[in-house]
């Protein structure tokens, strides 16, 4: 598995996969060709399907353009094998033609593939020996250390210094959302709803209360994506909300030291490397589940380790904060990420304190293992039609137009 350094990504929303990883391939490309006048560009797939609703043209010219002429074609019906996330770049000459043409894919998360078994430009390095969650258990077991301690076996002790950042960054966009009203762009005018909700759960008793400062705290993130403000991708950031939610209401509410909380982090990021590893974060891929079920798998994890968790306990957590996801598709209502991305952020943000509270009550013990629940997801995913997979054509998106 990558660092989490490729996981946990700070930049600029709406999209991971649509703005992101385009940017990012759009400079790569660039270093290529610095002397280029003139590129072509081809979308393909969701990436195509709804890159309007994601700026993913706006991302790329604002790479290229500084250069030269860009001519972007948008191919919403034709879906490269590898990914439905496929984007070829080439160089356009004075009479037209094309050369040096890079087919390329944007795999969730802001990460780029170019579809290859060989390491190309676009892979990483592999930081993590152990790929699956019962290998690492195993680990666990032998050595009488838990998941973070894994983490920072394989990264390093410099591994922190990244994730206090990471934080830093989580809890700035939680901070700016419940203090920013108004309405998100774009042309579905919807009301940010964040500092609303803030206010009134501030006015219930501390039971509701919790709940409503959850949901609110993940609006807040969720609507700074949105409005193409600074975020972290957890995993993506299209979920971006349901893990600086659940980290930063435990870490109000319990007084949590900063160290536990970067301990939690790398937990939540070892979950989300094992799905991203064996199965997919990418909505144009897996549907929704992995992205928002992801998402609240990690902060299930999260939740649990912080309140003291053993290792089969913090599976179990994960285990469930995913499991009741499957099937979850992504069909955002004009190609944003909006509706009805951001009260999934919310109300999987609810869930995985749900996840941890379950899981707590438990010794651990359970026949669905996490592993065999991602494997699931995958398949799920594959079985979904493209539809319901980030192209904007079925479930929610469609009805919309009613």
């Amino acid at each position: 598995m990558e660092s989490l350094r490729e996981l946990y990504r700070i930049g600029i929303g709406p999209s991971s996969s649509h703005t992101m990883g385009p940017q990012a391939a759009a400079k790569l490309y660039l270093g290529r060709h610095p002397e280029a006048t003139a590129f072509d560009v081809t979308l393909y797939g969701s990436l195509a399907a709804t890159g309007k609703g994601h700026m993913t043209d706006l991302a790329i010219l604002g790479v290229l353009e500084p250069r030269g002429s860009v001519t972007i074609h948008w191919k919403p019906s034709i879906f490269l094998p590898f990914h439905p996330n496929g984007m070829k770049f080439a160089v356009c000459g004075p009479d037209g033609s094309l050369s040096d043409e890079w087919t390329v894919y944007s795999i969730g998360g802001g990460a780029l593939s170019e579809g290859k078994d060989e390491e190309t430009p676009a892979d990483t390095p592999q930081l993590y020996p152990l790929n699956t969650m019962k290998e690492i258990m195993a680990w666990c077991q032998k050595t009488g250390h838990t998941f973070w301690e894994y983490v920072e076996q394989c990264e390093g002790k410099e591994i922190w210094d990244y994730l206090r950042e990471i934080w830093h960054v989580m809890q700035e966009a939680v901070e700016r959302g419940i203090n920013h009203e108004g309405i998100l762009p774009g042309p579905l005018g919807l009301q940010r709803k964040a500092p609303t909700y803030y206010t009134k759960a501030k006015g219930y008793k501390a039971n509701l209360q919790s709940s409503g400062l959850v949901y609110a705290y993940a609006l807040a993130v969720s609507e700074e994506n949105a409005s193409g403000g600074r975020i972290v991708t957890a995993p993506t950031c299209g979920s971006c909300g349901v893990l600086p939610a659940v980290l930063y209401h435990l870490s109000l509410g319990h007084n949590f030291a900063e160290e536990r909380i970067l301990h939690a982090i790398a937990t939540a990021g070892l979950i989300g490397n094992l799905v991203k590893q064996n199965a997919s974060i990418s909505g144009a891929d897996v549907g929704c589940q992995g992205e928002v079920g992801v998402a609240s798998a990690m902060a299930s994890a999260a939740a649990c380790q912080l309140f003291g968790g053993s290792v089969s306990q913090i599976e179990y957590a994960a285990e469930m904060g995913l499991e009741h996801h499957l099937g979850m598709t992504c069909d955002p209502v004009c190609g944003l990420v909006q509706i009805p991305c951001i009260e999934r952020n919310a109300f999987a943000a609810a869930r995985a304190l749900d996840a941890n509270f379950y899981a707590s009550l438990s010794d651990g013990q359970h026949r669905v293992s996490f592993d065999r629940v991602v494997r699931v997801m995958k398949q799920t995913g594959k079985d979904l039609p493209s539809l319901y997979k980030e192209t904007s054509e079925g479930g929610l998106a469609k009805l919309s137009e009613e």
